[in-house]
């Protein structure tokens, strides 16, 4: 096969694992590791013929770009609110872990003393790429995610240097301990000060307008992939924490392309994650992953149980981090990318060094992967609400703007037994929302301030209602990053209005309802005595029956749908959705008048338990 069709193969085989992992909710890394090992050493359809040096470099380049982004993510507000806990993971962690580590593997893995130092210090990193969507879908509280956040991302460029500095004491150099230190010093100081002003120089250029807007991604790009060379260059594996340093300050600099800079990171990041690790297992061999033995699997289930707890144990001992994190932290650390790539990296240089046990870091720590992203991938959600560290499931509406209609459709959702919070900058407006009893927010909705009291509030759907058309797009396409586009809507403007002409579909958000009654037509309907209604569908009793019951002139709108589960779904136009049987349908129309014969609707009769209308 040739160079092109195995690049294609493989850029091809990371997105299907990815779309697979997403759609069976499991960690991706677990997929993208079997497919590599399949295309590789199983079947030789994926060969990498590539000098070891070479493709050293390679995924040298491709793990400088996901730990910028990394470092892109991570915020100071975070620092600020848990930042004793983050230092110590961060300062403290990684040479207890590696100690630990190492100390496990000699004597329960059988290694070497310098392949173990080395082991223990790549197994320090805890995978930024792994512990991110596990986050997004445990849907931990912020303080506890940022612990685990700030652990992966800063103590990856930590472990790697580490990993090379002990590797140099062992197989290059004659000096002692004393270089090690100097070294990882350096690194810090040096390597990390670079990345720190080149990002600063960047953002203050961007926010001159020194670059054309359709520049910066590229030149972004560009920038990190020279700050890691040079780095490198200063000593090997600085570069990585010089651009984790750059990403830590761009990120923190409020540019408004931020979020842009960002997206297009994160995608970069997918691919090369997705691509990287059906590489690295496809230079395995397959000899080598035979010879793992019972000593190899007691040193990773020693690791999972007794290293990583006795590790968050003793570094945040009298610390003010509470309880239940450091329960969690005490089991969560899968490891991710970065592992995988410094194994790579060091294993067979261990082995030209001299040290035959170095043929097995690869495959132990590919073992450690897989083993810890599937124990950890499926434990840290049930766990999390064990211990309380949960936001619990979001399933509500965050309606940004107070009205009548607004509190009609609050409290038809809440009796449907999903959240609701209102959000508005007018105190008085809230004041029929607070008297009704529905939770309310006071403050502008897009403040970082108003994050929190978000999270809390477990809300997956926004509904931008203020009469303001122009805001209303603001925020919802501003939500949409969080909650998804296809959760964000916005009240649509009046027909014949120049708000209607000019939000375009690709400056708004999906019009709510029926695509065309404005926020001042619903609250004139609310003021006439009309009310959200709620009639759930049957076998008997469907779409068609309910068109028919609310149809005939009566001018009813449409407006969401709860489904047999709970969940709760906005009805739009620009999104075509049929809800299925079993949902309950919410609907603003005029008021019921009591007839012989009526249709049961859950407003004037209980349903059945077993889903049936009552006769």
């Amino acid at each position: 096969m040739t160079l092109a069709a195995s690049i294609v193969l493989v850029l091809v085989a990371g997105m299907v694992s990815q779309l697979l992992a997403a759609r069976l909710r499991v960690p991706a890394i677990v997929i993208l590791i079997a497919v590599g090992l399949t295309l590789g050493p199983f079947t030789g359809l994926v060969t990498v013929d590539i000098p070891d040096d070479d493709l050293s470099e390679l995924i040298g380049i491709g793990v400088a770009v996901i730990l910028f982004e990394g470092g892109m993510s991570l915020r100071f507000s975070e620092f600020r609110r848990v930042g004793r806990g983050i230092g110590r993971l961060t300062i403290l962690g990684p040479p207890v872990a590696m100690a630990l580590t190492a100390a496990a593997a000699h004597w329960i893995g059988g290694f070497d003393w310098p392949v173990a130092l080395v082991l223990g210090a790549i197994l320090v990193v805890t995978g930024p790429t792994v512990i991110a969507p596990l986050l997004r879908q445990a849907g931990l509280r912020r303080d506890s995610a940022a612990l685990l956040k700030w652990e992966g991302i800063v103590n990856d460029p930590i472990g790697v240097t580490l990993a090379f500095l002990t590797f140099q004491l062992f197989a290059l150099s004659d000096d002692g301990v004393g270089s090690v230190l100097t070294g990882l010093l350096f690194a810090v100081v040096v390597g990390g000060g670079m990345g720190a002003v080149v990002g600063a120089l960047i953002g203050v250029s961007f926010r001159r307008g020194w670059v054309p807007a359709h520049l910066k991604s590229p030149l972004l790009l560009v920038t990190v992939l020279l700050v890691a060379g040079v780095g490198n260059r200063l000593q090997d594996e600085t570069g990585l924490l010089a651009v984790t340093a750059m990403g830590l300050v761009l990120g923190n600099m409020r540019l408004p392309e931020r979020e842009q800079l960002l997206h297009f990171k994160e995608g970069l990041t997918v691919v090369l994650v997705s691509s990287l690790f059906i590489v690295i297992p496809a230079t395995l061999d397959a000899g080598d992953i035979r010879e793992l033995d019972w000593r190899i699997g007691a040193f990773v289930l020693a690791l999972m149980v007794v290293v990583r707890p006795l590790t968050i144990l003793l570094v945040t001992l009298r610390s003010d981090v509470p309880k239940p994190d450091r329960i969690l932290l005490g089991w969560i650390a899968p490891r991710g990318i970065v592992a995988a790539a410094t194994a790579g990296s060091f294993g067979p240089a261990m082995v030209d060094a001299g040290y035959p046990d170095g043929a097995q870091l690869v495959p132990t720590v590919f073992l450690v992967i897989l083993v810890t992203v599937v124990a950890h991938g499926f434990t840290l959600a049930p766990l999390a609400r064990r211990l309380g560290l949960t936001t619990g499931a979001r399933n509500g509406l965050l309606l940004v703007g107070a009205s009548r209609f607004g509190l009609a459709l609050a409290e038809a959702v809440r009796r449907q037994g999903a959240a609701v919070l209102v959000a508005d900058g007018r105190y008085q407006s809230l004041q029929p929302m607070r008297m009704a009893g529905v939770p309310t927010y006071f403050g502008e909705v897009l403040s970082e301030h108003a994050d929190e009291r978000l999270e809390e509030a477990g809300v997956s759907h926004v509904l931008a209602a203020t009469d303001n058309d122009y805001y209303n797009a603001l925020v919802a396409r501003s939500l949409g990053t969080e909650f998804g586009f296809h959760r964000s809507f916005q009240i649509a403007p009046a027909e014949g209005t120049g708000e209607r002409r000019a939000l375009t579909f690709e400056r708004r958000a999906s019009y709510a309802f029926d695509g065309f009654t404005d926020l001042a037509t619903l609250d004139d309907r609310v003021a006439e005595g009309w009310r959200v209604h709620a009639t759930h569908l049957t076998r008997q009793y469907g779409l068609r029956e309910l068109a028919d019951k609310v149809g005939g002139g009566s001018g009813a709108i449409p407006l969401g749908a709860v489904d047999a589960s709970g969940g709760l779904r906005l009805l739009s136009p620009d999104q075509r959705f049929i809800p299925p049987k079993g949902s309950t349908i919410l609907y603003l129309g005029p008021p019921r008048q009591p007839a012989t014969g009526a249709v049961p609707t859950v407003d004037d009769a209980a349903v059945a338990a077993d889903g049936r209308e009552p006769a």
